[in-house]
């Protein structure tokens, strides 16, 4: 599994009818994978995010469009930037991720996180609670995930979920890449270092460098080599040469980037790869006025020789 450069499509709003939607997710995917990006993602959510837009706007669900863009795609991995552990149970989760592996003929990631949305939660019955409460959910979901997705049959009987003998058939590999996001030190640094192949450091700029050292930190105490833990983060990236900063709002101002292809990968290599961080995922604005060809196919060519690629 490698995650370098990887697409994360944030929204489903393109001025356009709803027959054009899914067109226009297909072209991005497309795009990316021409581009020699190695991995394309949806989200998660049911309603879209604040400050991306209103609940109300266009949101797909997450694995029915990665089914869609299975069939329309051929190399790059799939995935969702990441799955809510709440709206699943994780035997359906389980399901889901083989089912996709299957379609996609090996190209399937597992992205998994506590859920956070509260809003989601409420509205459609979704129970939120602490965050503890999602953390120990997500801790009791993977011991039921994790043995699926090898091919076992766990039995649980836990304080949130339980199984009989739960199995997943049929399955395109013996293991499914797996990936989680967030950086909180205490919690889910530590879950990465013992159960993934993949962290998404959500995290500011600033704060890179100290997370980088702290998942070093958690691995090398449990015997872990941390170059077997791959990190990236999620930037939102606004391809435009006629954008300057002042457009960026203050609550994303750390996790941003803007301007020309050059003027993107320039901020890139120097906010994010100069860190320590092994890859990037970018979550693009191609203009301020939604989805336009080529702006990810320019930031690619300028962001993959960076990147080994």
């Amino acid at each position: 599994m490698t995650i370098k450069l990887g697409l994360q499509i944030p929204n489903f709003s393109y001025g356009t009818g709803v027959a054009q939607i899914f067109p226009t997710v297909v072209a991005q995917a497309q795009e990316a994978e021409a581009a020699g990006f190695d991995s394309v993602f949806v989200m998660d959510h049911f309603y879209q995010l604040p400050g991306l837009g209103t609940p109300d706007a266009p949101m797909l669900e997450a694995y029915t469009a990665l089914g869609g863009l299975a069939a329309a795609t051929e190399r790059v991995q799939l995935g969702t930037l990441v799955t809510g552990n709440t709206y699943r149970n994780p035997t359906l989760l389980a399901k889901a991720i083989t089912t996709l592996d299957v379609m996609s003929q090996g190209r399937a990631i597992l992205g998994i996180g506590t859920g956070w949305y509260e809003l989601e939660h409420d509205s459609l019955g979704f129970e939120f609670g602490t965050f503890t409460d999602r953390f120990n959910r997500l801790n009791e979901a993977l011991e039921i995930i994790l043995p699926m997705l090898k091919g076992e049959h766990p039995t649980v009987d836990g304080k949130y979920y339980r199984t009989k003998e739960a199995m997943a058939e049929p399955r395109f590999r013996g293991h499914i890449p797996l990936m989680i996001g967030g950086s909180g030190e205490k919690k889910t640094i530590p879950l990465a270092a013992r159960h993934f192949d993949h962290l998404n450091l959500i995290a500011g700029f600033d704060e890179l460098p100290r997370k980088v050292q702290v998942v070093k930190e958690r691995c090398e105490e449990i015997g872990r080599d941390p170059a077997t833990l791959e990190t990236s983060m999620l930037v939102v990236a606004i391809i435009d040469e006629n954008v300057t900063g002042d457009v960026i709002p203050d609550d994303f101002k750390q996790q941003a980037v803007y301007g020309s292809a050059e003027q993107v990968v320039e901020q890139v290599k120097s906010k994010v790869l100069d860190a320590g961080v092994d890859g990037v995922i970018l979550s693009p604005v191609t203009s301020l006025n939604g989805y336009q060809p080529g702006g990810i196919t320019a930031v690619g060519e300028h962001l993959k020789p960076l990147l080994g690629g």
